[in-house]
């Protein structure tokens, strides 16, 4: 009768155990839903503010955390409309804007989406050139349900052909996030190529969503260039489970870029 016992707790902590495994894997894969989008500031490329486009995209991937470029905050060409905000309710999202500079009688910058709420955001200014458009990096810290803290990073870089800029800001935010102290996902339209100095310089600390077939984004009806990325920080916290470029030849001049990061709690 004993060894009978004895045999049915044996077989009962092996089923513990078993469970407690299952848990804790499921415990460590906690997946975001990723999207990019530069919007265009709003207009759509039949020029009609009409934001059920973007919205649209966006709504198609069910995203966690957007990150939006050329965002328009209350500007005469944007219809005196809050972009980021009206956009929010579109998706159910939660909004934050982050201006980049003051302009036609409103602000124009950058925007995040998110379905979770925020313990801390920042908005950090990028170096920028005498005549060239001010650039910023919006930085906000989510925590999620399991306890742990990770980071999320919407920027847009300079768009002009010298290089200059582009080098300062990417080593500006290299030098933000440099600390490791938050996994961390840094989205958006950073106006360059994969072989160019300056991406070089991105990858020197933070690794690519992309597929290998390195799909372009840019322009949404004819891409021909890939501009806009989703990248992550350290490597090991994450890994890509799905990722593609969705082209709206309305929606917007860029395509949007979508991914399905798996964070790895403890890896």
């Amino acid at each position: 009768i004993i060894i009978k016992e004895v045999s049915k707790l044996i077989i009962l902590l092996l089923i513990i155990n078993i469970i407690s495994d299952k848990l804790s894997a499921q415990e460590k894969n906690i997946q975001f839903r990723i999207l990019t989008f530069n919007i265009y500031h709003g207009a759509t490329m039949n020029n009609d503010y009409d934001l059920n486009k973007i919205a649209q995209v966006i709504n198609s991937v069910n995203p966690d955390l957007v990150a939006l470029q050329e965002v328009d905050y209350k500007t005469n060409r944007a219809k005196k409309m809050d972009l980021c905000t009206e956009l929010a309710k579109l998706t159910r999202l939660i909004p934050l804007f982050g201006r980049a500079m003051y302009y036609d009688d409103g602000e124009y910058g950058v925007g995040i989406l998110s379905k979770y709420t925020f313990i801390k955001t920042q908005r950090h200014l990028l170096p920028y050139s005498e005549n060239h458009e001010p650039r910023v990096a919006l930085e906000i810290l989510l925590k999620l349900p399991i306890g742990d803290t990770i980071r999320f990073v919407g920027t847009h870089l300079d768009h002009t052909k010298k290089q200059t800029d582009r080098i300062n800001q990417i080593k500006e935010i290299n030098r933000l996030f440099s600390k490791n102290d938050f996994p961390t996902i840094l989205a958006g339209d950073m106006n360059t190529c994969p072989a160019s100095l300056e991406f070089s310089l991105l990858k020197e600390q933070w690794t690519n969503s992309y597929t290998k077939e390195n799909q372009k984004t840019y322009p949404s009806d004819k891409p021909e260039r890939r501009i806009d990325y989703i990248l992550y920080k350290p490597q090991n916290y994450w890994k890509v489970t799905e990722y593609r470029v969705i082209c709206s030849k309305t929606a917007s001049d860029h395509c949007a870029v979508f991914t399905i990061l798996e964070y790895i709690k403890n890896p």
